[in-house]
């Protein structure tokens, strides 16, 4: 499984309701959403929706990721912006990448295995992309509960037709 964050931007809303909802990592208002998917880039679980300001891996605590997918028996590769959500180091579920620091540049193996994470992932931006071209996204203007049940509703026709 492929677990990655995005933000879906949407309209700004109006006095101190637009606030919690602004991203300052992308500059835009929105609201975040988690979401698994499998090796060909299907959407298969996307999380509640979180406001724009929220980080990824704090989502992803807040869902409890790391505890679902052991239950489940499964694994997950993510990008770097979750390195420490797993906290078990000798069986660990969700996989990433090396960060390099400046005083400590990656081998040639942390790099290689870099890239083959990122190969594997590159599936998971096309599901965000096949979800993104939703028109509706664009124009929604409500709270975070109300856009959970819609993305988790535009979830079903994306699923039939794939499925076709």
């Amino acid at each position: 499984m492929l677990l990655d964050g995005t933000l879906v931007r949407t309209r700004r809303r109006t006095g101190n309701e637009n606030r919690p909802n602004y991203s300052g990592k992308h500059k835009a208002h929105g609201l975040l959403f988690l979401a698994l998917t499998d090796e060909r880039g299907n959407l298969l679980w996307i999380s509640a929706a979180k406001p724009g300001r929220s980080s990824e891996i704090t989502t992803a605590r807040h869902n409890k990721i790391t505890t679902r997918l052991r239950e489940a028996g499964l694994g997950a590769l993510a990008d770097l912006g979750f390195i420490g959500l797993d906290d078990d180091p000798d069986d660990p579920v969700i996989v990433t990448g090396r960060r390099a620091s400046r005083g400590d540049p990656l081998t040639a193996a942390q790099k290689e295995a870099n890239r083959l994470v990122s190969r594997e992932r590159a599936a998971n931006e096309h599901g965000f992309a096949d979800l993104k071209n939703w028109r509706i996204l664009t124009k929604v203007r409500m709270n975070a509960r109300h856009a959970t049940r819609l993305l988790r509703a535009l979830l079903v026709p994306m699923n039939a037709e794939v499925s076709r």
